[in-house]
C-alpha cells in the first residue's frame, strides 16, 4: 500500500522563482521538474523535511491562479523548524514580507508570518523549548 499523504500545491506566475524562494529560504530539495517547451517551469516538487510542496506554473486550461502579493491568501502553509529566526531573516533577505514577526506565543511556539515574492503566506513555527 503506498503511503496516503496531503501535498500542498502552489501556483505562482514564476514557477522558478518559488522553487528558489523555498530552496534557498527553506531548505527546500527538488524531487522531480517538467519543464515547457520555451524552459519555463510547468510543475516541479519539492522536499521539505518529511513533506512535499509542489509548485505549478498558472496555466490557460485551470482555473487555479496565483495569490495576490498583498497577503490576501486564504491558505497559510505552516513550516515546522528548530530555526525559526534564521529562516525568516533568510526569507526576508530573498524579498519575503513580513507580516507577523517571529514572537514565543502563549500556546507554546515561535511563530512570525511571512508572504514570499510569489504571494503565498507561511507561518514560520517551533515548539518554545
Amino acid at each position: 500500500m503506498k503511503p496516503k499523504m496531503i501535498i500542498p500545491m502552489l501556483v505562482c506566475r514564476d514557477a522558478e522563482a518559488e522553487l528558489n524562494f523555498c530552496i534557498h529560504a527553506f531548505g527546500a530539495t527538488e524531487l522531480s521538474r517538467r519543464n515547457a517547451h520555451d524552459g519555463s517551469v510547468i510543475h516541479a516538487t519539492l522536499a521539505v523535511h518529511q513533506s512535499l510542496i509542489m509548485v505549478h506554473s498558472e496555466s490557460p486550461h485551470l482555473a487555479s491562479r496565483a495569490p495576490l502579493d498583498d497577503g490576501s491568501s486564504p491558505v497559510v502553509t505552516y513550516l515546522y523548524d528548530d530555526d525559526v529566526d534564521g529562516i525568516m531573516d533568510r526569507a526576508i533577505t530573498l524579498g519575503a514580507k513580513v507580516v507577523l514577526p517571529a514572537e514565543d506565543q502563549f500556546w507554546g511556539d515561535r511563530v512570525g508570518r511571512i508572504i514570499d515574492p510569489a504571494g503565498h503566506v507561511w507561518n514560520i513555527a517551533a515548539p518554545i523549548r
